[in-house]
């Protein structure tokens, strides 16, 4: 069975209930998520080995995580103990026109605080096939970026296959720090995942004229610079997620590859949203499913859109479904009917 890797921060989600605005409501619905545990689940859930390396406290808030973790078949082996607080983020969901809206409350998160020290990175990447960190985890403070390319060192000693998710979040970080960082960091990615924002402010490359509000995309941009990409960093493959924002509600979704010879466009869905967050994580798992499986990269492409594209009508940041499932919309059957 692959082992597979994930390092990063799960956090409290506190989401108003159904499509209610801060201020109309009178209380939260509880889960738990965050970046690279959304993906562990996700793999998990396929049936590798999926091991998710944080930190959390001691306290019940912490040990709740943990359980929520192992619930859905998370190894949590190598999560240290200690630290004060549980990073909590805050979800106001969009519809139509008006966008969701995200409020963090993360500072001093324990994992934010974490020493490289604290963890056996030699003997977390023994025997390990894949490794994924995502932009989020350097962006927490200068600790987390020590902490980050330490485990890159030790997966690179253990030859273990590296993805990144770029993943800006602007209410962390600016673009000069981004770039400065994660420009380091691609030393040890073979695997580059991100969308056109992300590539443009984490690393630097804007594909084009491509406008996502509009739904223009220019995929001779995307190719172009997915070539200077590679050129830059020696990447295996450069990948982006392609979301075309209709609404809130309906977006088109679609994806791209490029392994250095050949660039390749999946299908897109036009999808009805129930929960967007935790969209590219499903891409990503799905992605990184497919090419662990031997699958060839437009095959692993095609089973990580469609795997995303289901994630879209699951509340929660994990997506809860099954190979079989996924299998069954790439091979086209996208009806929704009842199962009986």
């Amino acid at each position: 069975m692959k082992k597979v890797i994930t390092l990063g921060e799960i956090m409290l989600r506190l989401s108003t209930p159904g499509y209610e605005r801060f201020v109309q409501a009178d209380s939260f619905d509880v889960t738990y998520g965050g970046g690279e545990a959304n993906v562990a689940v996700s793999l998990a859930n396929y049936g590798f080995d999926a091991y998710f390396i944080t930190k959390l406290p001691k306290h019940e808030i912490g040990q709740s995580a943990v359980n929520h973790l192992r619930r859905f078949g998370v190894k949590t082996d190598y999560i240290v103990r200690g630290g004060d607080r549980v990073g909590i983020y805050y979800l106001e969901s969009g519809a139509s026109m008006r966008p969701s809206k995200v409020i963090y409350d993360r500072a001093k998160s324990a994992i934010a605080d974490a020493d490289p020290s604290e963890f056996d990175f030699d003997e977390i990447f023994k025997d390990a096939d894949w490794f994924h960190f995502s932009g989020i985890t350097p962006a927490l403070g200068d600790r987390a970026i020590k902490l980050t390319e330490e485990a890159l060192k030790a997966a690179k000693r253990h030859n273990v296959t590296v993805s990144v998710d770029l993943n800006y979040r602007k209410k962390l970080w600016t673009t000069e720090k981004a770039q400065q960082v994660m420009t380091n960091l691609m030393q040890y990615v073979d695997v580059c995942i991100g969308n056109e924002e992300d590539a443009e402010l984490t690393l630097g490359f804007k594909p084009g004229n491509t406008d996502v509000t509009s739904g223009e995309l220019e995929l001779e941009a995307y190719k172009s610079i997915f070539k200077q990409m590679i050129e830059k960093f020696n990447f295996k493959y450069v990948v982006s997620s392609l979301r075309e924002s209709y609404s809130a509600s309906d977006n088109g979704w679609s994806a791209c590859i490029y392994d250095g010879k050949e660039f390749y466009h999946s299908r897109k869905y036009d999808i009805r949203i129930v929960d967007r967050v935790g969209g590219g994580d499903s891409f990503a798992s799905g992605l990184i499913y497919g090419l662990l499986q031997g699958k060839d990269f437009k095959e692993a492409l095609e089973f990580g859109v469609a795997a995303s594209a289901l994630k879209h009508t699951i509340l929660g940041d994990f997506n809860m479904v099954s190979v079989e499932e996924v299998e069954k919309l790439v091979q086209g059957d996208g009806s929704g009917r009842v199962q009986r």
